[in-house]
């Protein structure tokens, strides 16, 4: 039996992005209404222009806020277009997504159905994300590209190499370290898109010091999985889930 939707307490609703103004705000056409926004991911969303993108958006409950919604999804539709498919963008979410079909037994094929789930387990220096039974999972949900095919008539830019690599280094270490006293230890890598299979970025500054902790974690027994999840204005569902090689992102 499948595992039931992570449902939204409130239907989100639709705009479009006009500018998106630092790290923390965009600026959202919503009902006519010129809004300013919560961005809830600090880094770029592969490369293309945002302004003119269709979105979706959760309105917060507290009127004290200085932003009344968040961006949690973005569309390479036209803002015309009906049956839109969108891009979950907010990656401060998919943890409570992931924790969602962890306890209602999403993830059969990953995890034990019945082994308790913990949130935010120290491990060495760092936080991780959750501990499943005798299993360390940390969930990475990669936005700097975008892989989908993306229409003409979505604009794109020139972007740098993404660099900060360090925070992810430390975790994945520390994943392989946890096998000296738990069994296992997964880094899982989400979507809220359907992404056919992670596939490393291009080189840049730093990316051997990545592909290097993470060829010595996965040698230490460090399992690599995906997950890509769909959203709509009602909820996020789980569409698969599947193991992944290193060769295959490489």
């Amino acid at each position: 039996m499948a595992a039931p939707p992570f449902t939204f307490q409130r239907p989100l609703e639709e705009g479009i992005v006009t500018r998106r103004n630092s790290q923390f705000t965009m600026t959202v056409e919503v009902e006519g209404q010129t809004c300013l926004c919560h961005c809830p991911t600090t880094g770029r969303i592969g490369d293309i222009e945002l302004n003119g993108r269709p979105c979706l958006l959760s309105r917060t409950s507290d009127p004290l806020r200085k932003t009344q919604f968040t961006v949690e999804a973005i569309s390479l539709n036209r803002p015309e277009d009906g049956g839109k498919s969108w891009i979950g963008i907010n990656q401060n979410a998919v943890n409570r997504y992931v924790e969602h079909y962890l306890a209602n037994g999403g993830f059969s094929e990953m995890v034990s159905v019945c082994a308790e789930v913990c949130r935010e387990q120290p491990l060495g220096s760092s936080k991780l994300d959750f501990l499943v039974g005798d299993t360390f999972l940390e969930v990475k949900m990669p936005l700097q590209n975008l892989q989908i095919d993306h229409p003409s008539h979505v604009k794109r830019k020139n972007v740098t190499p993404f660099t900060s690599t360090g925070r992810f280094i430390r975790h994945i270490t520390e994943l392989a370290e946890s096998l000296k006293d738990r069994q296992r230890a997964i880094l899982l890598t989400a979507f809220v898109y359907d992404n056919p299979g992670f596939r490393a970025p291009k080189k840049g500054d730093g990316d051997e010091n990545v592909r290097s902790a993470v060829a010595k974690s996965v040698k230490g027994g460090v399992e690599l999985w995906q997950a890509n999840f769909s959203i709509t204005a009602e909820r996020v569902r789980l569409e698969r889930c599947f193991k992944l090689a290193f060769e295959d992102i490489v």
